[in-house]
C-alpha cells in the first residue's frame, strides 16, 4: 500500500485534515516557515547578483528531522501550506530544506485550498501542480526588500537617535500617514456655522415637525450655510411674519443594496466598528475559525476559508447553497435576482475567493456552544455578511417636503422600510428609519403652523484621527501594503511606541515624531506614498511572471545604500546629547540630565550606576496656567499622548491638548490656544481667531 505525506503549516490544520484522508496518509506540520535569512546579517551578497542565503531557522530543527523521516516513508509528498505567496514560498523553503527536488522514486506536488472542508480537501488532491516559482519569487522579493529597509535604516537611527527604534518598508509609510493626519488636525482651523431650524406642532402630535434651514429660492448647488451671526439675525429679520407653507411634496423609494463579502481589509474595518476587536485579534480569531474547531455532533471543522484575501469572488457551488439557503429560510422574494458586480484590488489575490463561512447551514445558534464567546462573534459577523450578500436589496419608501417662507426654503425628509431584504439579516448603525410618519400626510399648500425657530452655533471640524480600521482602509485605497500586512503593520508600529492607542484612536507619540522626521528628511523614497504603492504592483507583476524579480532588487538597493550612506554623514547634528538639567538629583545631589529613551525624554542621575535616579522630564512652556498661575508643562498620558498641564497638578487640574498662549482672548476673555499660525479662543462657544503673525506686527 503507497504511503502519502501531507504537510502542511499549522499544528492546528492536522487534525482537521487527518480525519477527511485515509489511514495511508500522514499529515504534517510544519509550523511555518522553516527557513529565512539569517538575523545576523543582511543575508544576501549585492556583489554577486544579490543572491539570497538561507538558513535553518533556530528551533525548526527537531521538527525538519521528524518530516525527514516521514519523507523517507512516503511515496508521495503533498505540499500543503497556505493559499498564498507566503504559503508557496514556505512549500519552496520546505522543498529546499528536506532536499524533496533530489528524491529519486519519490512524486512530490503542491497543492491548496481556500477552505478545510472534506469536499475542498479531496478536491485538491486530484489537481495537484508543481510550485509556482513566480509566487515565491514575488515572496522573495518583498522578503528582501524588508531586510534592505529594516537591515539598513534600523542601525542608523539606533546610532544616531539612540536605542529601541527601527524602520520598515511599510511600518514608515504608515507611520508617515498617522504623522500627517495629525499635522492636519493640528493645523486645522475651525469655521464657524450657524444651523437654523423651524419647529411645526402638527395636530395630534407631541413631537414637532422639524425643518431645516436650506437657504433662499434661488440657492443652487445644494444647501447653503450660514456663516455667522450676523447673517443668521438678517435671515431670522426677513422671516418675521412669514407664512410656512408646503410648496413641494415628492414620494419615492430608495434602494439599499446588500454589502458584498467580506475581504481581509473589509472583516478588520467591520470587527473593529461593530466588536471593537484590534485588527490583530480579528486575524487570530478568523485562523482558528479557518484551521479548524471542534463544533458539536460534527467533528473538527474549518468553518470559514481563508483570511488573506482582497477578493470578493464567491465559489460557483457556495453560492447557490447561499442561494438556496436563504429561499428555504426566507422565501423566493428574498434572494438576489443576479450577482453583485465583483471587485478585486489585484489579479493575483483574485485567485481566492472572499471570507465566508465553509457552510452556510451550519449557522451561528448551531454553533454556538462549539465557540469561545469572541470566535463566535466573529463568525456571526462573517455569516451574515455573505448570507446578506446574496440576498435582495432593502427598500425605503421616502418622503422629502420643501417648505417656503417668503424667499426661503426649508426642508424635511423622512423615509419608512417598506421591504426589509438582504436587513432581515444583516443590519448596520445607519440602517434605520429617518424622519417624522406625519411628513406623509402633508399635501402641496399646507400652511405650516410655526412653533418655533431653533438657533445653534457650531464650529467645522478637523479631520477624525486614525483609527486601526480607518488606518487599514487608507492603506488599502493608497496602495500600502497587502492583506497579511495590515495587522502586523499596526501591531509593530504601537509595540515600538511610535504610536499609541486611546478610545480606537491612534496618536503619534514623541518617539514617532523624531522618526518619522527622520525618514522624511533621510529616505523620502521609502515614506514616499506613491513609490510604495508602486513597489506593491511590481510585486504583482513578479507574482504574474511579468518583471523579473532580480530586477527589483538591482533597483532598489543601490539606492538605498547611498541614502544611508549620506544619512550617517548628515545625521551627525540630529544625534541627541545629554542635555544638563537645572533639576537636582534628590538622592546624590548632582544635576540631573535629559536623556532620550524608548519611550521618549526622562531626567537621570549622571551618576548611574552608583545612582539610578530617575524623574519624569517636564518642559517648561513659559506660559503661566490660566487658573492658578504656575508653570505649563508638556505631560503624557500613560500610552505617550503629549498634552499641556499644570506644574501644580493635583492641585490644579489644567490641561490641553494644544498649547495654551499667554494671550487672552480680546472677545471674551478665555485664554488662547496656539494652533497652526494662528490663536484660536479656547471657548468653542465664542470662535475668535488671530493670526500670531498679525498679533507680532500689532505688539
Amino acid at each position: 500500500m503507497a504511503n502519502y505525506l501531507v504537510i502542511v503549516e499549522s499544528p492546528a490544520k492536522v487534525k482537521t485534515i487527518k480525519k477527511f484522508l485515509g489511514s495511508n496518509y500522514e499529515v504534517d506540520a510544519s509550523g511555518g516557515h522553516v527557513r529565512d535569512l539569517p538575523k545576523s546579517q543582511l543575508g544576501f551578497d549585492a556583489e554577486h547578483d544579490y543572491e539570497p542565503k538561507y538558513i535553518t531557522i533556530r528551533g525548526k530543527g527537531d521538527v525538519l528531522a521528524k518530516l525527514r523521516k516521514e519523507v523517507k516513508k512516503a511515496d508521495k509528498i503533498y505540499l500543503a501550506t497556505d493559499p498564498d505567496r507566503e504559503g508557496e514560498a514556505i512549500s519552496w523553503h520546505l522543498m529546499k530544506a528536506l532536499k524533496l527536488d533530489e528524491q529519486k522514486g519519490k512524486d512530490v506536488y503542491r497543492i491548496s485550498f481556500n477552505e478545510i472542508t472534506k469536499n475542498a480537501v479531496k478536491a485538491s488532491f486530484k489537481t495537484p501542480r508543481t510550485l509556482d516559482m513566480n509566487l515565491v519569487n514575488a515572496q522573495q522579493t518583498r522578503r528582501m526588500l524588508d531586510r534592505m529597509v529594516g537591515y539598513r535604516i534600523s542601525p542608523l537611527l539606533w546610532a544616531k537617535v539612540k536605542r529601541g527604534l527601527s524602520a520598515g518598508r511599510v511600518q514608515s509609510v504608515a507611520l508617515r500617514m498617522i504623522c500627517d493626519r495629525e499635522d492636519e488636525i493640528n493645523a486645522f482651523i475651525p469655521e464657524e456655522y450657524w444651523n437654523l431650524e423651524a419647529d411645526f406642532l402638527m395636530k395630534g402630535s407631541k413631537k414637532p415637525l422639524a425643518a431645516r434651514y436650506y437657504g433662499s429660492k434661488d440657492t443652487k448647488g445644494g444647501k447653503a450655510t450660514i456663516r455667522n451671526k450676523e447673517e443668521l439675525d438678517r435671515i431670522l429679520k426677513e422671516l418675521e411674519g412669514c407664512t410656512y407653507q408646503v410648496e413641494e411634496v415628492k414620494k419615492g423609494e430608495r434602494i439599499k443594496k446588500a454589502p458584498i463579502p467580506f475581504t481581509t481589509s473589509t472583516l478588520q474595518q467591520e470587527a473593529s466598528k461593530a466588536l471593537n476587536f484590534s485588527t490583530q485579534k480579528t486575524m487570530r480569531l478568523a485562523q482558528q475559525l479557518y484551521e479548524g474547531v471542534e463544533v458539536k455532533g460534527h467533528g473538527t471543522l474549518g468553518l470559514i476559508t481563508y483570511l488573506r484575501t482582497d477578493s470578493t469572488r464567491i465559489a460557483d457551488e457556495a453560492d447557490a447553497a447561499a442561494r438556496a439557503y436563504v429561499e428555504h429560510t426566507f422565501g423566493t422574494d428574498y434572494v438576489l435576482k443576479q450577482e453583485q458586480a465583483k471587485h478585486s484590488a489585484g489579479k493575483i489575490q483574485d485567485a481566492h475567493e472572499a471570507i465566508r463561512p465553509t457552510d452556510i447551514t451550519l449557522t451561528p445558534t448551531m454553533v454556538k456552544d462549539s465557540l469561545q464567546r469572541d470566535q463566535f462573534r466573529l463568525y456571526q459577523l462573517i455569516w451574515k455578511r455573505f448570507t446578506a450578500s446574496r440576498m435582495q436589496p432593502a427598500v425605503y419608501m421616502t418622503t422629502s417636503v420643501k417648505v417656503a417662507a417668503g424667499n426661503y426654503l426649508f426642508t424635511l425628509a423622512a423615509s419608512k422600510l417598506s421591504f426589509d431584504g438582504f436587513m432581515s439579516v444583516y443590519v448596520q448603525e445607519d440602517d434605520k428609519e429617518a424622519g417624522n410618519a406625519l411628513l406623509g400626510k402633508l399635501e402641496t399648500g399646507d400652511v405650516l403652523p410655526l412653533s418655533e425657530l431653533k438657533q445653534s452655533q457650531h464650529f467645522t471640524q478637523p479631520p477624525a484621527h486614525y483609527t486601526e480600521a480607518s488606518l487599514v482602509k487608507a492603506m488599502e485605497e493608497q496602495g500600502i501594503g497587502r492583506p497579511s500586512t495590515y495587522a502586523p503593520t499596526i501591531t509593530t508600529i504601537l509595540a515600538r511606541r511610535y504610536v499609541t492607542k486611546e478610545n480606537k484612536n491612534l496618536y503619534m507619540t514623541e518617539l514617532g515624531e523624531a522618526v518619522n522626521g527622520i525618514m522624511k528628511k533621510c529616505f523620502p523614497s521609502i515614506v514616499d506614498l506613491s513609490f510604495t504603492a508602486n513597489m506593491e504592483l511590481l510585486l504583482d507583476k513578479v507574482a504574474d511572471g511579468t518583471v523579473k524579480w532580480k530586477t527589483i532588487i538591482e533597483n532598489f538597493y543601490p539606492d538605498l545604500d547611498e541614502a544611508v550612506a549620506t544619512a550617517e554623514k548628515t545625521l551627525e547634528s540630529v544625534k541627541i546629547a545629554d542635555e544638563v538639567s537645572g533639576v537636582i538629583c534628590d538622592v546624590c545631589g548632582r544635576n540631573m540630565v535629559v536623556k532620550y529613551g524608548p519611550h521618549g525624554k526622562f531626567l537621570a542621575c549622571p551618576g548611574f550606576p552608583d545612582c539610578k535616579n530617575t524623574k519624569p522630564y517636564l518642559e517648561k512652556t513659559g506660559v503661566a496656567c490660566p487658573k492658578c498661575g504656575k508653570d505649563i508643562v508638556i505631560k503624557k498620558t500613560k500610552k505617550g499622548r503629549r498634552y499641556y498641564g499644570c506644574e501644580n497638578n493635583p492641585e490644579c487640574d489644567f490641561m490641553s491638548w494644544q498649547k495654551p498662549s499667554a494671550e487672552r482672548c480680546p472677545k471674551c476673555g478665555s485664554y488662547m490656544v496656539e494652533k497652526g499660525s494662528k490663536l484660536l479662543c479656547s471657548n468653542e462657544q465664542c470662535g475668535y481667531t488671530q493670526n500670531i503673525k498679525e498679533k507680532q506686527s500689532n505688539d
